[in-house]
């Protein structure tokens, strides 16, 4: 990682906004995204304990999706439609594959949820982490392929981006974010979601 551009991107964002997400100046942003609210919904949507109703836990899911403020309102339609039109089977195949990925083994969860997903030709990076950054603000990560792609490039990480979705970078990017929270100022780290949007507004992707 390029410690010097992170530091430079930390000291033009804190120049424009010196409280950091708490400045007044980011209010408007901060109500449109809400992720403090979609957090709230989802670590209660997604209790372990609710996964007994998995029709619950789909429209949920649908939800989480249609309410974010990150995902493209082009993939949102898609995706209601795609778990909609699902056999039971394979909804039931999605709720578990949901539950192992927030409460279990994640890197299962993530396979098997993109395998479905690919059968509708949705196996986007924002359907597959959206959950994720929601239900763990702190720890996962959102991916934004243009926001990624940027982040990657301008701070020299070591990943490969692909388009499909894949485990290994996932959990890459997530360690590469967690570490980039470790070194700039907390005002700009209430969230991990906060934090790729700080690189995103700072270093202009």
């Amino acid at each position: 990682m390029n410690i010097e551009k992170l530091k430079l991107a930390e000291a033009h964002f804190l120049q424009m906004y010196p409280k950091g997400f708490a400045d007044p100046a980011l209010e408007l942003i901060s109500k449109r995204h809400r992720v403090d609210a979609m957090s709230d919904f989802t670590q209660a949507a997604f209790a372990k304990k609710q996964f007994k109703n998995e029709r619950q836990i789909l429209d949920d899911l649908i939800r989480t999706v249609s309410r974010s403020s990150m995902v493209s309102m082009f993939e949102k339609p898609k995706f209601r439609d795609h778990i909609n039109a699902l056999s039971k089977t394979d909804q039931s195949s999605v709720a578990a594959a949901l539950k192992k990925l927030l409460h279990g083994n994640q890197e299962k969860g993530f396979n098997e949820l993109l395998d479905i997903l690919s059968d509708g030709k949705i196996a986007k990076w924002s359907l597959m982490t959206i959950a994720l950054v929601y239900f763990n603000s702190q720890t996962e990560v959102f991916v934004k392929p243009t926001t990624a792609k940027g982040i990657i490039n301008l701070l020299e990480l070591d990943l490969s981006y692909k388009p499909r979705p894949y485990w290994e970078f996932y959990v890459g990017y997530r360690d590469a974010i967690n570490d980039i929270k470790a070194a700039i100022d907390p005002s700009l780290r209430p969230n991990n979601a906060a934090i790729t949007g700080f690189l995103m507004m700072s270093l202009g992707l």
